[in-house]
């Protein structure tokens, strides 16, 4: 593996393990940037690690109670709204299902302090109550990273991950090239490589606990 992986290099090498893939390859060559695609997607999907968990504030407006998620989110870690003098406390609303908002908080033309949210669909929120105040807040959420291309040669996984994402794009490029007999190989490696990083992730927070439990 090169020291610092890029689109380009990532490119190069799914072509050399795979000994197809070159300009003189056309099908193949026109696919890859797909299946990297989908590698990316599987990695984001498949694992919930700190580097794809991302922060974003915005503001409330009052009496509006549907929000839009930010691009590329994928599951929501926390959500914070200011409140208290100047709205500088931030205070934590809870996860709830859609039927609870909707029997919990009926009529979202009454507004007061936001306590609960909801997924409405894929890409928006519902907040209750239905805020009174502009209040800020901010969210904690896993996103997928922004995917690679031409123009956007690197992001976290070329960064700190870039065997996942070689052995997930082997992986994808399998079943493409019906090249079944190689898919046991890339599976294994892909799963250690992710079983890798997910107990790296677990170290992390194991060490942040233990030092905040520190005497």
């Amino acid at each position: 593996m090169p020291a610092g992986m890029t689109y380009n290099l990532l490119l190069e090498d799914v072509r050399r393990y795979l000994e197809r893939g070159g300009t003189a390859d056309p099908v193949v060559f026109e696919q890859l940037p797909r299946l990297v695609e989908l590698a990316e997607r599987r990695c984001a999907r498949q694992l919930k690690v700190q580097g794809f968990i991302t922060a974003v504030t915005a503001t409330m407006t009052a009496g509006q109670s549907v929000y839009p998620k930010p691009d590329r989110w994928r599951d929501t870690v926390s959500i914070t709204v200011g409140t208290g003098a100047g709205l500088a406390n931030r205070t934590p609303i809870f996860a709830r299902g859609l039927e609870y908002l909707r029997a919990y908080w009926p009529d979202e033309s009454v507004t007061a302090q936001p306590e609960v949210y909801a997924d409405y669909d894929y890409k928006h929120w519902l907040i209750a109550p239905t805020p009174a105040l502009n209040h800020p807040f901010e969210i904690i959420y896993y996103e997928i990273p922004q995917l690679l291309d031409a123009t956007n040669q690197t992001n976290w996984l070329t960064e700190f991950a870039p065997e996942l994402l070689l052995y997930s794009t082997l992986l994808e490029c399998a079943p493409f090239l019906k090249n079944d007999e190689r898919i046991p190989v890339w599976q294994n490696l892909y799963t250690q490589a992710a079983q890798a990083i997910s107990q790296e992730d677990v170290g992390k927070i194991t060490d942040r606990n233990s030092m905040r439990t520190e005497t």
